[in-house]
């Protein structure tokens, strides 16, 4: 055990930092895209404050679409524009574009059940006394919604993750890359082995605490 961590202390130490950048950057962008996708999903449906079929079917036509492909595909198929836009395909700059199309859809669709778990009567009421619905969708429909909300991060947070261990096929960095690089091509079973354990762990610790905070913002 000691001798393996002299080896690979350092690589699995630098695989799991760019793991978590990957997973950090990538989410505050895709929240900062999904929560107004999901936002204009619950306005824009049928019987919404904002009804419009028009913009509802493009925006759950595109997030459909693009919830469709698997994570490795969307890779592949976007490489060309990646290269364009950040200038490289390979390592963390060269995923997060990727990620966060792959995960902002997700969120919207998270994002737009949470929105809607939310009591319509109490929407209503609050129109009533003639509150602009921005004001409402801000001070009222997301704190109601907040546990739910924080349920819907952890799941896509957990996916997301998920999806840098398979960027490690084109050289994206983090511990995917080190478990293919290392315990696929190279035939070393153990670095595999230590990858998964230390993804285990960190889901475990993310779901445990997305729990923890969904209970204590629905007491509250």
């Amino acid at each position: 055990m000691v001798n393996f961590f002299n080896e690979w202390g350092d690589t699995l130490w630098t695989g799991f930092l760019e793991t978590l950048t990957m997973t950090g950057i990538t989410l505050v962008i895709a929240i900062l895209v999904g929560l107004p996708l999901g936002i204009l999903l619950v306005l824009t449906r049928k019987d919404g404050q904002a009804e419009n079929k028009t913009a509802y079917t493009i925006l759950n036509w595109v997030i459909n679409i693009l919830r469709s492909l698997p994570f490795i595909i969307l890779l592949f198929l976007i490489l060309p524009f990646t290269k364009l836009v950040v200038g490289t395909t390979i390592g963390v700059k060269g995923v997060i574009l990727p990620l966060v199309v792959f995960t902002a859809p997700y969120i919207a669709r998270l994002m737009e059940s949470a929105l809607l778990e939310v009591d319509r009567g109490v929407i209503e009421a609050y129109q009533a006394m003639g509150i602009s619905t921005s004001k409402i969708i801000l001070n009222v429909v997301l704190r109601e919604a907040r546990s739910g909300i924080v349920l819907g991060l952890t799941i896509a947070t957990i996916g997301l993750i998920g999806a840098t261990a398979m960027a490690g096929l084109v050289g994206g960095g983090g511990l995917g890359t080190i478990a293919y690089q290392y315990g696929f091509q190279r035939s070393e079973p153990t670095i595999m082995y230590a990858t998964i354990i230390i993804l285990i762990i960190i889901v475990q610790a993310l779901q445990s605490l997305g729990n923890f905070l969904a209970r204590r913002l629905k007491k509250d």
